[in-house]
């Protein structure tokens, strides 16, 4: 059976400081798959620049015409994680037999990868890539991240416990994966409902070798409330059953009222009316948030923009377009 190829698809985004180290990390990871013959000898690395401000895309065609294992596209802007690992997928979907998709910072253990091909080859289509720990999180990570993986499968998305964006999809999963038309991406919630035979390998993740985490907390909390709104309606039911509740309450307490009045035992309290009106005012604003998140999703998606533009290629890639006449743009 002739070994499948490969492609290791990785996102970059101001990643100077770092790239040079990992990048013979992977391509020393990608050779010793080759040379075990778990993987054909076609397999190639593809870097895909995020719209970096750095030299990123410099190291990326550098190293490129220095190996022809490297390939590499750049984003005409900076579009975001989830973004760029798709333009990635969809660059590779039609030139390889399974993908990988993995940071660029090197926490994550590549040796993973080999346990990854062994179960496509077993008759995976998708393989996810799971800690096996969060020792080396602070504790305020480890809590919110665990956290928000029980809250996102209780608000019923089907995401894979501590999984993040490093998993192997076959191209088959891939060319169904590409009728998913999202404009709002959360990968993670995302890939599961493709379906397949599916498995996990689970490993420990690293340090960063260099430079600094471009996932602040602010982003980790709009990642996190994109995946919720993005793949569950149970926020809207819970509005709906909050509103009834409280409309319950508030019938309850204008026959209470009325009785009071009747019987004379009103008493004047401007406290508990202040804090009656604040407590439904919040709520009204707080449900009229989430409502106009989901309109604001709703809106975004009809305007059907494109999820990724590919402004450059590296020079094999540019070859391979015009010999195959293929273009991903989306």
């Amino acid at each position: 059976m002739k070994p499948p190829i490969l492609y290791i698809v990785i996102p970059c985004y101001n990643e100077e400081k770092v790239l040079p180290i990992t990048s013979s990390m992977f391509l020393n990871k990608l050779t010793d798959l080759i040379a075990q013959n778990k993987i054909h000898q076609d397999s190639r690395i593809l870097f895909v620049n995020d719209g970096s401000k750095d030299d990123t895309w410099n190291i990326i065609t550098d190293l490129s015409r220095q190996d022809c294992h490297f390939q590499g596209i750049a984003q005409s802007r900076n579009r975001g994680h989830q973004n760029a690992v798709l333009a990635g997928l969809m660059e590779a979907m039609d030139r390889c037999d399974i993908t990988i998709s993995i940071d660029c910072d090197g926490q994550d253990d590549l040796n993973a990868m080999d346990q990854m091909v062994d179960a496509y080859l077993d008759g995976c289509e998708i393989v996810y890539g799971v800690r096996a720990s969060r020792d080396t999180d602070t504790f305020f990570k480890r809590f919110t991240a665990e956290g928000y993986y029980k809250f996102l499968n209780r608000m019923g998305a089907e995401v894979v416990y501590n999984h993040a964006d490093y998993r192997l999809m076959s191209a088959r999963a891939l060319h169904e994966f590409a009728k998913f038309k999202e404009v709002n991406l959360f990968l993670r919630g995302m890939v599961p409902l493709v379906g397949f035979k599916s498995t996990s390998v689970y490993y420990d993740r690293h340090e960063r070798l260099a430079g600094e985490s471009h996932y602040p907390l602010k982003k980790m909390l709009m990642l996190a409330f994109d995946g919720i709104t993005s793949l569950s309606v149970k926020p809207i039911r819970m509005i709906t059953a909050t509103g009834l509740i409280i409309s319950v309450l508030s019938f309850i307490g204008i026959i209470w009222a009325l009785i009071t009045a009747m019987t004379g035992q009103a008493v004047a309290g401007w406290a508990s009316t202040a804090c009656i009106v604040c407590f439904i005012g919040g709520m009204q604003a707080l449900f009229l948030g989430i409502i106009g998140e989901y309109i604001g999703k709703i809106y975004l998606e009809t305007k059907a923009r494109p999820r990724y533009i590919i402004s450059e290629r590296t020079k094999e890639m540019l070859e391979t377009d015009r010999h195959e006449g293929g273009n991903n743009d989306e």
